[in-house]
Formats: structure tokens, C-alpha cells, sequence
């Protein structure tokens, strides 16, 4: 019998989850680092998740969502590492191929470098699981789209991201005759008139898309907010690409990501092996 007024340890709850990274803990177990709905970034012990008969080995994939159930869910929760009960398949994708594949790994990546752990983030769990779901889209473009969106919803989510539709030193609307670019420390600003790139080699875009990307993020939570969203960044076209890199550099510290350096060595392997086009041709 507990004694009286002892705190009694809650029953575990599972939490909607995706793997983002796995290790080796030994030669039996894994490390995850997991994205949950409920309690956001976790890093957690699969013990005995490597053996060949292990229950969690077929479910603990990256880009599936599963449903997991934590060893330690009452007084230890601000533990560092969280043990892991269980874990089942919760809704699976489709497996993600080729460049798409490329593209989840980078989505995987900034929610590792730019989320704190265990900081809750239920609109950025949705947006993820929307943007992997996009990313089995035939069309690069739709693919490209999906992943912008989805870096708007990140930069928002955690506060760094400013209102695309205002000058931040002004306070005024954005025009849409104007182009503007993006810093990560004066926010919007105006630019060079001259699309795409300005003089200085920085990326602008109009008024007018960032007006459509600002009406869209503030819907994006809606029943056809994600579509929404895409279609705004598809409109804004490769610029958008470019004027957010810097931004999302800043805040990652760096400019090097892992998954980016993978996918080059890979590509110049790719046309390191295309033989030439003339098979009698000597390559020189």
C-alpha cells in the first residue's frame, strides 16, 4: 500500500512518434532519436532492438509513423535518455526512393540540429508528416515544394522566422512592385530591384509571393492549409530556395549539412559512372 499522499506514477501513454536517427548502442540495441507529437524531440534506448527475432526491428524505421510507449513515463521523464516499451505501426508510407529518400534525410536532419529536446511542437509533427507524404510526389517541382513548406512551418514553429509580409524595420505591408530579401538578424528588407539575385548576390523575391506565403502560413493549419502552402511556394519559384538558405544556415550554425554533402558525393559518383554518350569516343 502506498503511503499517503505519495506521488502515484501515471500509467504510460503511447505517443504518436517517427524515427529521425538510429545508432548502434551495442550489438544488441539501438539509440533513436524520435519526433513525438506530444513531448517533441526524444532520445530513447531500444534494448534488444537488433536481435533477429525482436518485435521492434521491422517497426523502428525512419519515415513511418509509430505509435511508442516509454519505459520511464512518470518520474524520470527529464531524463536524457528514455527507455522504450513498446512500438507499433501507427499509419506506414510508402518507402521514400532515389531523391525523395535524399529529401527525408534533410527534413530529418534540421529537426535534429534546430529542435531542442523535449520541447513540444504538435503543428511541426502534422507539417512533417504532410511533407513526407508530398515527397512521394512524381513531379520534382511538387517535391521541391513540399520541402520548402515545410522549412516555412520549421522556421516559424521555433520563432525565427518574421512576418514575410511586413518590412521588419517599418512595420509597413511589403509592396508588390518591391522585391525584398531576407536576414536573420533585420528580418524583411528591402532590395535591389532586380529579380532573383540582387548586384550583391543575394536572393530577393517580390511583394506579391511574400504576401502569398504570409496569407498561407496563417492557414496552414487548416484541412487544405498544407496544399495551400505548397502551391504558394511553387509559385514563388527557385528564389524562395535561395532566399531562405541563409536564413536556415544561420541558425544551424553552419552551412555544412550532412545529408547535402551525401547527396553530392552521390550525384558525382552517378555521373562519374554515366559512360559517354558515343561508346567509340575515348574519355580523355
Amino acid at each position: 500500500m502506498s503511503p499517503v499522499g505519495a506521488a502515484r506514477p501515471r500509467a504510460a501513454t503511447a505517443l504518436q512518434a517517427y524515427v529521425l536517427h538510429r545508432h548502434d548502442w551495442s550489438e544488441s540495441s539501438l539509440v533513436l532519436d524520435l519526433f513525438t507529437r506530444e513531448r517533441g524531440r526524444l532520445v530513447v534506448a531500444a534494448k534488444g532492438a537488433k536481435r533477429p527475432y525482436s518485435q521492434l526491428r521491422p517497426v523502428l524505421l525512419p519515415f513511418q509513423r509509430i505509435s511508442v510507449t516509454l519505459a520511464r513515463a512518470s518520474a524520470d521523464e527529464a531524463a536524457e535518455v528514455l527507455g522504450l516499451r513498446q512500438a507499433e505501426w501507427a499509419g506506414a508510407l510508402a518507402l521514400l526512393r532515389g531523391q525523395a529518400l535524399f529529401a527525408g534525410f534533410y527534413l530529418n536532419e534540421l529537426l535534429i540540429r534546430l529542435l531542442p529536446r523535449q520541447d513540444a511542437h504538435p503543428a511541426l509533427f502534422d507539417a512533417y508528416a504532410d511533407a513526407l507524404a508530398a515527397l512521394s510526389a512524381p513531379e520534382e517541382l511538387q517535391r521541391q515544394a513540399a520541402l520548402r513548406a515545410f522549412e516555412l512551418r520549421l522556421l516559424r514553429e521555433t520563432g525565427v522566422l518574421p512576418e514575410l509580409a511586413t518590412v521588419t524595420a517599418t512595420q509597413r505591408p511589403v509592396r508588390d512592385e518591391s522585391l525584398y530579401r531576407l536576414d536573420a538578424e533585420a528580418g524583411v528588407v528591402g532590395a535591389a530591384p532586380t529579380l532573383g539575385e540582387s548586384p550583391g548576390g543575394e536572393s530577393v523575391l517580390g511583394g506579391a509571393p511574400l504576401r502569398a506565403l504570409e496569407e498561407a502560413l496563417a492557414r496552414a493549419g487548416e484541412a487544405d492549409g498544407a496544399q495551400a502552402l505548397r502551391a504558394a511556394c511553387a509559385a514563388a519559384g527557385p528564389a524562395l530556395r535561395l532566399l531562405l538558405r541563409p536564413l536556415l544556415h544561420y541558425h544551424l550554425g553552419s552551412s555544412r549539412l550532412r545529408t547535402r554533402e551525401v547527396m553530392q558525393s552521390v550525384r558525382r559518383l552517378l555521373e562519374a559512372a554515366t559512360p559517354p554518350s558515343n561508346p567509340h569516343t575515348a574519355v580523355r
